[in-house]
């Protein structure tokens, strides 16, 4: 049985994440703890659960109560992914839910879930795979529907973990998480300070054991299906911001600067459209 609590007004302190707070209140309420963030729709909200993350609370339209839940239940039970339990389930009208800031974007049923604590670099790249990583870093992305897009393609192309500086746009903001179809629960990632990788980030990934690759628009670039860079056994390719790209220390201090061969007249694509084309090339993926 669902906990089901049927509500008039949005006058509840327990509305606060979805009524009252925004992403980056939800990111640092619940401090010295990691905070809460919002995720949407019953595929995204399975897909977080199923990653093993806690859900504080669901928001629901009444008028949609039946159809969400029956599709969050189906999505738990084909997955084999454990039910609510006794999680409250908010259920307001349509006239109530009107009043939320996005509500025109809403593409279903709402969870506010609990983060987890995320792994400092070393950590986070002794667990990848021994043989052949191969790793994203996101450098000052700050666009949430690019960094959603780059994690979709990282999950479909191969891409083993994803590396994020603090000062992009938060894989679980709810744009990003939505954009993603929930691939930000299923590719490993973790933070890196914007500081320290300004730094050190390089010297950090080399000390790792991994060459970097920096793409970025350069006299002395290799294409992405070069040779060369398949036989590198651990490899990160360094993707940077929307318009300035990547730092110019980054290039320089990066193994390899990567381009994507382009038509005449055009220089570059958006940062998600070449991270799928990098990742296709250069990412692990099982032949079928």
């Amino acid at each position: 049985m669902h906990n089901l609590i049927f509500l008039t007004d949005l006058a509840r302190p327990d509305l606060d994440p979805y009524v009252r707070l925004n992403e980056a209140q939800l990111f640092h309420a619940l401090e010295p703890q990691p905070g809460l963030f919002i995720a949407e729709s019953p595929k995204v909200i399975e897909r977080a659960l199923r990653a093993g993350y806690q859900p504080a609370s669901l928001l629901i339209e009444k008028k949609a109560l039946d159809r969400d839940l029956a599709d969050l239940d189906h999505e738990m039970a084909i997955n084999q992914t454990s039910g609510l339990g006794q999680t409250p389930i908010y259920v307001v009208s349509s006239e109530l839910l009107s009043q939320l800031s996005g509500y025109n974007l809403l593409r279903g049923a709402l969870a506010a879930m609990h983060r987890v604590k995320r792994p400092d670099l070393a950590s986070f790249l002794a667990t990848m795979p021994k043989a052949h990583p191969r790793i994203a870093v996101l450098e000052s992305v700050v666009n949430p529907t690019n960094i959603g897009a780059i994690f979709r393609s990282a999950a479909a192309l191969g891409i083993d973990g994803v590396v994020v500086t603090s000062d992009s746009a938060d894989p679980f903001y709810r744009r990003a998480s939505r954009v993603s179809m929930g691939t930000v629960f299923q590719v490993p990632w973790t933070y890196v300070d914007a500081k320290l990788w300004q730094a050190e980030g390089i010297s950090l990934l080399h000390r790792l054991g991994y060459k970097t690759a920096a793409m970025a628009l350069r006299h002395n670039t290799v294409n992405i299906d070069d040779p060369q860079l398949d036989q590198v056994d651990k490899l990160a390719i360094i993707l940077g911001s929307e318009g300035p790209g990547l730092r110019e220390k980054t290039i320089a201090q990066s193994d390899f600067t990567i381009k994507i061969p382009m038509a005449p007249g055009v220089d570059s694509l958006n940062v998600a459209a070449a991270s799928a084309l990098a990742f296709w090339e250069l990412g692990n993926r099982e032949e079928n």
